[in-house]
This record gives C-alpha cells, structure tokens and sequence, in this order.
C-alpha cells in the first residue's frame, strides 16, 4: 500500500511540475482549501489539531517549525514525495491534512504544489494549505504563533 501510494504521489508531482512554465505556478487547488495563518494558530490554541505536515527543506524545519508538525520534505524531489506518502500513508483518506513549506513567498514555493498535487492524485479528500504568503519566520513565528525548534523557544 505504502509503494503504490508513493508511485502516485510522484506521478502526480511532476504532473504538476511539468505544466508549470511560467514563472508564477498555478495553483492546483480551489481557493477553498487555503487558510490563513491566524486561523491555523486560533484552531490549535482550541485544542483542534488537523494532522499538520511540513513539506519543504529539512533545514528550515530545524530552525523552526509549527508544533506538532510532521516532517515529509522538500515535495519538489521525489525523496520528499515518497516521505510525504510515508507522513500520511497510516491516514484515512478522509483526515484532515494541512500542509505548509515557508521557505519563500507563497506564489513562488518550489514545494506546496506539488504536495497538494499528490495527495489529492492518491485520493485524500480534506487537504488544507497553509498560505504563508512571504515565508515561515515572517507569517507565523513572527506572530508568536506556536513553533517548535525556534531558539526563542
């Protein structure tokens, strides 16, 4: 189960990689699966926490991270697409699953779309997209919303 999952996390990645020419990607999801920051961190300071799974560059996650993040990797490799398989692959389908990178401006990240491509190709049906629209630090620790792994933590 876990390798046809990975197989169809890749094919859908770089489906999503190869019809995207132009500088800004298009986005392959519908405008209602985005939240925004301050959402995110109301909803986990109530105590409702979605399964939360940082897919972009393992550096970045060591500097700081969303807490009770899980870390898939950079979905831009295939290794970082068959680890996001790994992170969701005990999951129903059904599970609500944010994802989020940070790395640099929303409309330019290397690594949502084609995270959010893949898990939708493999059939998990309540993918969310965290919209960190300049980066991680800025949109999210900056507001002393809830990180792990920040050194003022």
């Amino acid at each position: 189960m876990l390798f046809q999952t990975s197989i169809l996390l890749l094919l859908a990645a770089f489906g999503a990689l190869a019809q995207t020419g132009t500088d800004k990607p298009s986005d392959p999801w519908e405008a209602s699966v985005i939240i925004k920051p301050a959402d995110l961190a109301a909803r986990l300071k109530a105590g409702d926490k979605p399964v939360i799974v940082y897919v972009g560059f393992p550096v970045l996650y060591k500097g700081a991270h969303i807490t009770g993040a899980e870390f898939a990797g950079p979905c831009s490799k295939p290794e970082g697409l068959a680890a996001l398989a790994k992170a969701v692959s005990a999951l129903s389908h059904d599970k609500e699953i944010v994802i989020y990178c940070g790395c640099c401006p929303f409309v330019k990240c290397p690594n949502i779309r084609p995270a959010y491509s893949a898990l939708k190709s493999a059939g998990y049906t309540h993918i969310r997209v965290l919209q960190l629209d300049t980066n991680l630090h800025t949109d999210w620790v900056e507001k002393n919303y809830p990180v792990e792994g920040h050194p003022a933590q």
